[in-house]
């Protein structure tokens, strides 16, 4: 009787009575795919300013931040961008879990005092990474000030990059107002544009600058409280442009 017993209880842990346990899967974050002459270039929202890039077997982070995702769960960097240095876009514990001893850091110089070994790039100046070209564009407030003559953002201190994946060019803004140099920006393909009051742009600044450089597809990031729905009706006279609304608040 006793093994009856004992191969009743065997069979059930083999699945034929009880379920074993199964590991709880890993909740993925929204992704857009965007087409490219090198293959596919996949675009992972995890939230705010923080972007998970995935090109040719690479993976580049763009701004991680502990809040906005859990890195010990998604693929380990090969890059990682950083646009400046506030809080909310440099996380040391954030980037400390997404690299490896091979992740390249590449950030602004006042983003480097904090990042020992990282690759500092300066408004204007271009590099070659991964076999990927990446442009540094100023980015800073022209407006809105945290007091008089000190902007929340000062010229000269923080990068946007425009990131070039096969025949696509992927314009990262950070924390900027709508600049000539962004204005003056050509061949964008995908443009990130941040929407929120009082850092970076209104919706009207926003439209003023898509509508001046003309990204073929444009994603509102970093925006706060600020309904993305208001860019939506301010570009309505833009049918070339198509605006895409992603959780990025």
């Amino acid at each position: 009787m006793r093994d009856v017993l004992l191969l009743g209880l065997s069979l059930m842990a083999l699945g034929l009575g009880l379920a074993a346990p199964v590991q709880a899967q890993v909740q993925q974050p929204p992704f857009d795919v965007i087409p490219t002459a090198g293959g596919d270039l996949r675009i992972s929202f995890l939230g705010h300013a923080s972007l998970m890039l995935q090109y040719g077997g690479k993976v580049i982070q763009v701004d991680p931040w502990s809040k906005q995702a859990d890195y010990d769960a998604l693929p380990k960097a090969d890059l990682v961008l950083i646009t400046h240095e506030h809080q909310d876009h440099l996380d040391p514990a954030a980037i400390e879990k997404t690299k490896t001893g091979q992740t390249i850091i590449v950030c602004n110089q006042a983003s480097a005092e904090k990042l020992p070994g990282a690759r500092v790039m300066a408004n204007g100046q271009k590099l070659t990474l991964l076999n990927l070209t990446i442009e540094a564009v100023p980015a800073y407030n022209l407006v809105h000030m945290r007091q008089p003559g000190l902007a929340y953002h000062p010229k000269g201190v923080g990068n946007g990059y425009v990131v070039t994946f096969g025949d696509k060019r992927v314009y990262l803004a950070g924390d900027t107002e709508n600049t000539p140099e962004m204005k003056a920006l050509k061949n964008i393909d995908v443009a990130f544009l941040p929407m929120n009051l009082p850092y970076t742009m209104t919706p009207e600044m926003v439209a003023d600058a898509a509508k001046a450089f003309r990204p073929r597809v444009l994603y509102p990031y970093h925006y706060g409280q600020t309904d993305p729905a208001s860019l939506l009706e301010l570009m309505k006279d833009a049918p070339d442009i198509e605006v895409r609304i992603r959780p990025m608040r």
